[in-house]
């Protein structure tokens, strides 16, 4: 049932709001491209007030295929770099610089993918005969959602052409899995040697923490 006090308490809560709205309704919305690292993109940004505003931006650098060695195994490489961030601006003197916080929902990740067609492929310490359908398939996968921390210049409340400049790094770390196909699957010690010939690669990408952010933007504030 709805009661007068329900009634009044909402019209108090819509009293409360309406400022806030109207404030963040009044501010200009910026329409950006950033440019860097991870390639380049379109955002959106949306002041709050003169020190805090709302972000959202896509960047890629699309797939890419290159043939590579690693400890002696040729792969081919398939690469794929593109993220989506979600961010919190505080920008704590009212100015230009500020704090920038929030999450990131990306997708790295490197598929490497070693063919036995040659007829035979050294795992570890092994030397093993292959065919054309055995193979080695690696993934190199950063976690699909990781925070995000970093500084910046721009996006504040203003007008007109607008430029920016991000610096951070999204928190996150890679995993390295590999797996046999074929008859190659199921040979002896296989997974033994598996681990021995990725055990650099692990020492190396798999300790990797954070992923960095860094562009620079231009846009334009309506």
């Amino acid at each position: 049932m709805i009661t007068a006090s329900r009634v009044q308490r909402s019209l108090a809560c819509g009293a409360l709001l309406l400022p806030l709205l109207a404030a963040t309704q009044a501010q200009a919305g910026e329409v950006y491209v950033p440019l860097g690292m991870p390639g380049i993109g379109v955002g959106y940004a949306h002041p709050i007030n003169d020190m805090l505003g709302v972000r959202a931006d896509f960047m890629t650098l699309g797939s890419r295929s290159k043939n590579t060695v690693e400890d002696g195994i040729s792969y081919q490489g398939r690469y794929k770099l593109q993220r989506t961030a979600l961010l919190l601006d505080l920008f704590p003197f009212s100015g230009r610089f500020r704090f920038t916080g929030g999450a990131v929902l990306s997708t790295y990740k490197v598929n490497l993918d070693a063919s036995g067609a040659s007829g035979s492929i050294t795992i570890g310490d092994t030397t093993y005969a292959t065919s054309a359908n055995d193979g080695l398939n690696v993934d190199i996968k950063f976690p699909d959602t990781t925070p995000y921390l970093g500084i910046g210049w721009g996006h504040q409340a203003g007008s007109g052409l607008r430029w920016s400049f991000d610096i951070g790094a999204a928190i996150g770390r890679a995993k390295v899995t590999a797996t046999p196909r074929g008859a190659l699957a199921s040979q002896t010690g296989i997974e033994a040697d598996i681990d021995k010939e990725l055990a650099e690669l692990r020492e190396g990408v798999g300790k990797v923490r954070a992923i960095p952010q860094l562009s620079i933007g231009v846009g334009y504030s309506f």
